[in-house]
């Protein structure tokens, strides 16, 4: 029990450890230029979670400051075991980055409807007959990745990038983007410039369920609009529970989301404009611009993802290494966990 109890004890020091660089680090976001910096980042590591993101973001940057790895930003990473299934090796001297991993716990009922039914199975306890099984998240537990450049082995399959020359939309792009808009029940139209949408690149009227497009302008910047107006769908309806939110907040979280589905796609972000981090931040009563950049980039992290995993149009990688088994992991190989769409249903804002 002694022994347990240290356990315990360490586990909780290094998580508050983490959570104290973590404020830091989103702390430093302070303008709108890091707040694009940050999200580019996190289109190319969007399986796991913005909080995540950054911890991996400033290890790696400490790590190149003194010298262990060669390039300021990282491209891949993996936990221990996973690298092995991939036949690389951490190198000897090499630290990992630690994150916040999740612990759940499984749970049985026989009668779902009620709350108060469920019952916590123990490792290896199998459910009663006809019990249904959920699995919830209970806590977090540090874990441990490194980056590609922290191993040696061998290679792993490149995946082919998108290129694009300035003012190219991907191809597909606008459709998939489209296809999902009008999934939501909303009509899309295209008007021929600002003057018919009040000077607006785009504009989505809630009470018609359209979504209106100017149509002089380049590709690009007519899909970056697309996946704006996208964004103030999934995000801000009147039926959201966040629909009352500040209207510049709402503005920053589109813009943002329409800015992570362009860097996922090799598009051009440098003239997007995202407003000061903190002219928007500080006017939200009672939490602390702290508290609300980390919780509005988790939502516009969740749009994006949930964006992108619909598209079939060619995107950058998501922060894993090419050739990972996933399902193979999944069932019990004992390494850090690996980001899936329903992994990241069950995220809690702040993981």
């Amino acid at each position: 029990m002694r022994v347990k109890a240290r356990d315990l004890a360490a586990r909780e020091e290094k998580l508050e450890a983490l959570q104290k660089k973590l404020t830091e680090s989103v702390g430093a976001l302070v303008t709108g230029e890091d707040w694009k910096r940050a999200l580019e980042f996190a289109a190319k590591f969007r399986s796991r979670s913005f909080n995540n993101t950054m911890l991996i973001y400033v290890q790696h940057y400490a790590a190149f400051q003194q010298g262990r790895v060669p390039e300021p930003m990282p491209t891949y990473v993996a936990g221990f075991k996973q690298w092995l299934s991939l036949n690389r090796s951490v190198m000897k001297g090499q630290s990992g980055y630690a994150i916040l991993a999740p612990v759940t716990a499984r749970f049985a009922s026989s009668n779902p409807a009620d709350p108060e039914s469920w019952r916590r199975l123990a490792r290896g306890e199998k459910p009663g007959f006809g019990e249904a099984v959920r699995s919830k998240l209970i806590g977090l537990k540090p874990a441990h990745v490194w980056d590609i450049s922290q191993t040696d082995g061998e290679p792993i399959p490149e995946t082919p990038r998108p290129t694009l020359l300035q003012g190219q939309a991907p191809d597909g792009l606008w459709d998939g983007l489209a296809d999902q808009i009008t999934a939501h029940g909303f009509e899309l139209r295209l008007v021929s410039n600002a003057r018919a949408i009040g000077g607006a690149n785009g504009l989505t009227d809630y009470m018609t369920h359209e979504v209106s497009v100017r149509m002089n302008m380049d590709d690009a910047a007519q899909v970056k609009t697309l996946a704006h107006e996208l964004g103030h769908v999934m995000l801000h309806g009147p039926d959201n529970a966040d629909a009352a939110m500040h209207r510049g907040i709402a503005e920053v979280e589109a813009e943002s989301v329409a800015l992570m589905v362009g860097a996922a796609h090799g598009l051009a972000t440098d003239d997007y404009t995202i407003p000061y981090v903190a002219s928007w931040a500080s006017t939200v009563p009672g939490k602390t611009p702290v508290e609300v950049v980390q919780s509005t980039a988790e939502r516009v992290r969740g749009a994006a993802v949930t964006i992108l995993d619909k598209l079939d149009t060619p995107q950058v990688g998501d922060g894993n290494p090419p050739g990972l088994d996933r399902e193979a992991l999944a069932a019990g190989r004992g390494a850090a966990p690996v980001q899936t769409v329903a992994q990241r249903q069950v995220e809690p804002i702040g993981l």
